[in-house]
């Protein structure tokens, strides 16, 4: 039966994420969610990986689940509509800063081991280089060829994934500080890299004009620093619940195993434009190339987003895909729904009182957004919230590029399109 999979998160112990990062939060949004095997993050940071080992007990071959004291006393805080079985599998971001062929690289990767010897062993040696103590997700001045090296030398059952390709200040492909090809990063190295994360502000359609990634399957995760932004893209599995049959399934871009990911639109990423924040200035690849880089406003540069990074490197036109294309699904976090309706903040508590009486009633999240028939739903909340969760399932939204760090605006509803709480319904 398949199962979602968000495989790249991050802990309490991660500058700028929530205290609510932890295992028990995980372990019970993971529920909410209708995610099966979520990632630990972090297990490099030293106090983390004392709760990892405490808390955490192997299940599958390679993932593990939370112990029976704690899953108990969470158990009682989820809906039975939603209590299913987590397991999670150890991951870390890890963040390297250095200098290759004359010029300052950024680059974050995530590691995956499959036990907590491994583990054990990885930070060990990384605790040799830098400081793993202060952040969760360790900076370190350490060649990302040298880390999937150290990573190797543990065990074949460790990987690397880099992370969040395209992100212009820290990846691998990145604008400002990444290299323009797997083989510039890992050199001969560079065949051990089978998976690539594609990050919030691309999706896999972006990804296919690049036949230098058609050997490499693209793989989506949340990177979420909050428990309600778990999620927000996902992989999706039909094999065997364990560490190595996932993968395997990865590694071989098996259709019948790997089904592909559910993506944000990419248009909704941070960096999806080209843009100068300060000044609020976005624009597509055509308009910075006619403006020479320059902001309009300050003529400043701007900072370079993934839409115009792909332009560059891609030596396909766009909508060309090759043979291991897998299949992909846009989505839009329910919370983010409500709150269009609503016309309220995203954490407001009439927000999260109408997530939590849809999850009580129809089921997990994900399978409201992609699965529950839109009458079950008309029948539990409003039917503005029912039509909203139909559009988003068609494709049928609008939205305003992030770009330079903010996240783009997403429009369900057009302007004469109004909601009213009497009657509910005042579409057209």
């Amino acid at each position: 039966m398949p199962f979602f999979a968000d495989l790249h998160i991050h802990s309490k112990f991660s500058m700028a994420t929530s205290k609510q990062m932890n295992l028990e939060s995980l372990y019970r949004w993971a529920q909410l969610k209708g995610i099966r095997v979520i990632g630990t993050g972090d297990f490099t940071h030293p106090e983390y990986f004392v709760e990892i080992s405490d808390k955490l007990e192997e299940a599958e071959p390679g993932l593990f689940k939370l112990k029976k004291k704690y899953a108990d006393e969470i158990d009682k805080e989820v809906p039975e509509s939603c209590r299913a079985e987590v397991r999670f599998m150890l991951s870390v971001e890890i963040s390297s800063i250095y200098s290759k062929n004359e010029k300052c690289r950024k680059v974050h990767n995530i590691v995956f081991a499959p036990g907590l010897k491994e583990a054990s062993k990885i930070n060990q040696k990384l605790g040799k280089i830098g400081n793993i103590k202060s952040d969760g997700r360790p900076i370190l001045g350490l060649d990302s060829k040298k880390l999937l090296e150290i990573i190797l030398s543990v065990s074949d059952r460790c990987y690397l994934v880099p992370a969040h390709i395209w992100t212009p200040h820290f990846a691998m492909l990145g604008s400002k500080s990444g290299f323009d090809s797997i083989k510039e990063c890992f050199d001969e190295l560079s065949d051990k890299i089978f998976a690539v994360e594609t990050g919030l502000s691309s999706d896999p359609p972006m990804n296919w004009r690049l036949s230098q990634l058609d050997n490499v399957t693209l793989i989506s995760n949340s990177d979420a620093h909050s428990p309600i932004k778990l999620a927000r893209e996902l992989n999706v599995f039909d094999c065997e619940l364990s560490y190595d049959e996932m993968w395997d399934a990865i590694r071989k871009g098996d259709r019948k195993r790997f089904l592909g990911t559910i993506e944000f639109f990419p248009e909704e990423g941070k960096y999806h434009y080209d843009g100068h924040r300060v000044c609020e200035y976005s624009c597509d690849p055509k308009e910075t190339k006619k403006n020479k880089g320059l902001c309009k406003e300050c003529g400043k540069p701007v900072i370079i987003g993934t839409m115009h990074r792909i332009e560059d490197l891609a030596d396909r036109k766009k909508g060309g895909k090759h043979d291991r294309a897998l299949p992909y699904r846009y989505s839009i976090p329910l919370y983010e729904i409500i709150s269009e309706v609503y016309k309220v903040g995203v954490g407001s508590k009439k927000v999260l009182n109408e997530y939590h009486n849809l999850i009580s009633q129809l089921g997990n999240e994900m399978y409201i957004l992609l699965e529950a028939p839109i009458d079950d739903i008309k029948k539990v909340t409003d039917l503005f919230i029912a039509e909203g969760i139909q559009r988003v399932r068609d494709g049928n939204v609008s939205v305003k590029p992030g770009y330079d760090g903010e996240f783009g605006e997403i429009s369900i509803f057009k302007d004469n399109e109004k909601y009213d709480n009497k009657s509910q319904m005042q579409l057209f």
